[in-house]
């Protein structure tokens, strides 16, 4: 999950390469809506066995209502800093 600032607007996607997918929303190199909102905060992330858990868990976080989504953040990183340095 990524994030324009604490409490801002929020992003949920997957990716096989975390590291340079959440560089290159930082690089704004994605036109539309992580561009336009300034999404460049890796806030969140889990990691799934393969593509379709993934895909399922992205559904399913995109269904949630937005204080849930907070809490989850919030549970693991409650400064909301940014994650993208300590991934490899």
């Amino acid at each position: 999950m990524m994030a324009s600032q604490k409490n801002g607007t929020l992003y949920i996607g997957i990716t096989s390469e975390l590291k340079a997918r959440a560089f290159k929303h930082k690089q704004g190199a994605y036109g539309g809506f992580t561009k336009k909102y300034h999404v460049t905060k890796l806030v969140y992330f889990e990691e799934t066995g393969n593509a379709e858990e993934a895909i399922k868990r992205e559904k399913q976080l995109k269904k949630w209502n937005r204080q849930w989504k907070v809490r989850l953040i919030e549970d693991s990183n409650p400064e909301w800093k940014d994650l993208y340095n300590e991934i490899d």
